[in-house]
């Protein structure tokens, strides 16, 4: 069986200190990747950085809600030479998108759409110049379903992901690969975060919503992180370098769409 090798293949990694962002850096650098973890908690990228296996890994401290503040990274962005780039972001707050306030929509589209945006432009130059890239967004199944009472993601996810559709078109002349992978009930804080809306608004236990949630799944449990890490490893390697423009859902079965 082919493996997946990533050796002397250099990584960006998002949101990298817990959940999904975690369990992609860890299977990246156990397939030989080296990894630089991007995030805005400095201790917990040493930890994570200390924990990974193999030794050629980095870590970037940034906050994507200060534009300003990633634009000063854009010298070490460049000069790192990275082949695969993985946007992944904690989503925008809970709640109906009739309630929202138009500086949410600013927020999230600064802390995805705009962070993804200027992380691609730094990295694709080399990627180019190569003739070899990949890159990975992490979005939500609520780009094919709209999900109820996640008002202001369902709408900036969409919009990144029709970014990324048009960008995949654009660069896969460069043997430049642009795909989005959309988890559904992954056991991360952010499943923890709508649970916890789900039971304040319905008035029902914690332990209730999450049997409610796991019959939506047609494997009637939630994922881990490691599932999505799987998958990340092999986009981001040349077993998939015939996969572009796709978004694949990570979700149980439980996408109502084909």
């Amino acid at each position: 069986m082919i493996g997946i090798d990533l050796k002397g293949q250099r990584a960006l990694v998002c949101g990298s200190t817990q959940g999904i962002g975690r369990a992609i850096a860890f299977q990246l650098a156990t397939a030989g990747a080296g990894v630089t973890l991007f995030s805005r908690n400095e201790d917990a990228l040493k930890k994570v950085q200390e924990s990974l296996p193999g030794k050629d890994h980095r870590a970037m401290v940034a906050d994507f809600s200060n534009p300003a503040k990633l634009e000063e990274l854009s010298a070490d962005l460049i000069s790192g030479h990275f082949d695969i780039l993985v946007n992944n972001t904690g989503g925008p707050p809970p709640g109906p998108v009739n309630q929202a306030k138009w500086q949410d929509f600013e927020h999230a589209i600064t802390m995805h759409l705009r962070a993804n945006h200027t992380l691609m432009q730094y990295v694709v130059p080399h990627m180019k110049a190569q003739r070899y890239g990949r890159i990975i967004n992490i979005i939500s199944t609520s780009v094919r379903i709209p999900l109820v009472g996640l008002g202001v993601s369902n709408t900036v996810r969409g919009a990144v992901a029709s970014w990324a559709k048009t960008l995949a078109n654009e660069l896969g002349a460069f043997n430049i690969t642009v795909n989005n992978l959309l988890p559904g009930f992954i056991e991360t804080q952010r499943l923890s975060q709508i649970i916890s809306n789900k039971s304040s608004t319905k008035g029902i236990s914690k332990e209730e919503v999450m049997k409610e949630m796991r019959q939506e799944v047609p494997m009637r449990r939630f994922g881990q992180p490691e599932d999505m890490g799987s998958i990340a490893a092999f986009l981001a390697s040349p077993l998939a370098g015939y996969i572009n423009g796709t978004s694949i859902p990570i979700d149980g079965g439980r996408t109502g769409s084909i």
